[in-house]
């Protein structure tokens, strides 16, 4: 049976308020209360020259979590903003989304060892403002009730704003849906970037891609470690600024190149065969 992913709609929220970037749609006093509690909800923005975007996704996030924006090398201002806006400013390098994602992770596990407190949630959002900043009470619910482990957002069942996926995007994301609900019996619908996990399910994901196969990693490995999945319906408009992935063909091919690889390779590992002759190696 495929239900390893779960949709979790706790108030259902009409679809034009949730469709007007200027709308935010009502929390439940629950939730209100966690976010105020919980200044353990970090969220990690991956951003590489997103100057005109970043401020409108830190102004749109609920004030009590704390952002650590990972500037991936940009040559605008998007740290001097992000700075501004609030957010710790990281510097990463090497370039790569999962190479930004891993860089706030490990700044959130030296934060804790220098003895701040451990995260509940870590959420992950992009810095082009095509997801709803405002909708992470959405995200981190489910969790902080106890719920789910894994939170994600889904364009897929939400509104898309047209044009906000090329249709080499969207054909790519329901390839990968597809073969993982063929090989690990998961029936996500999307690969969407906007998600939130508890702290403690993330460290035993143990992530190591540090490109385009962040997402898909996080989603096979969620699954083939049994964690809680759940996805919550988001709307999804077009992006300030051209897509590093999407936007380009060269782009494109790479990252359905790399997903694929991920899936095939994680499914070799999911062999039987495979981890019995694993287990009886000298």
């Amino acid at each position: 049976m495929i239900d390893r992913v779960r949709p979790y709609i706790p108030e259902a929220l009409p679809h034009a308020d949730v469709s007007r970037p200027s709308a935010r749609p009502p929390q439940s006093p629950a939730v209100a209360t966690s976010l105020q509690q919980h200044s353990s909800i970090v969220v990690v923005i991956p951003a590489l020259n997103e100057e005109e975007s970043l401020p409108r996704v830190l102004a749109d996030l609920p004030r009590a979590v704390k952002v650590i924006v990972v500037d991936n090398g940009s040559t605008d201002n998007t740290a001097d903003v992000a700075r501004r806006g609030g957010a710790t400013v990281l510097y990463e390098a090497v370039r790569g989304y999962g190479s930004a994602c891993l860089s706030g992770l490990r700044h959130v596990e030296q934060s804790i060892r220098a003895g701040c407190s451990t995260p509940r949630v870590i959420a992950f959002l992009d810095a082009d403002y095509s997801d709803h900043p405002e909708l992470l009470p959405s995200l981190v619910e489910p969790i902080l009730n106890g719920q789910a482990d894994l939170v994600l957002g889904s364009r897929a069942l939400g509104q898309r704003e047209s044009g906000a996926m090329p249709p080499q995007a969207v054909f790519g994301n329901w390839l990968a849906c597809f073969l993982m609900r063929l090989l690990f019996r998961a029936a996500y619908t999307d690969l969407g970037p906007f998600r939130a996990i508890e702290y403690s399910a993330l460290k035993r994901l143990s992530m190591r891609d540090c490109g385009f196969g962040w997402t898909v990693e996080m989603q096979i490995k969620a699954v083939r470690q049994g964690l809680r999945i759940v996805e919550v319906p988001v709307p999804y408009r077009r992006r300030i600024g051209k897509s590093k992935i999407s936007g380009t063909l060269l782009g494109s091919i790479r990252a359905g190149r790399t997903i694929l690889f991920l899936i095939g390779k994680h499914a070799l590992l999911s062999c039987p065969l495979l981890r019995t002759r694993q287990r009886i190696r000298p």
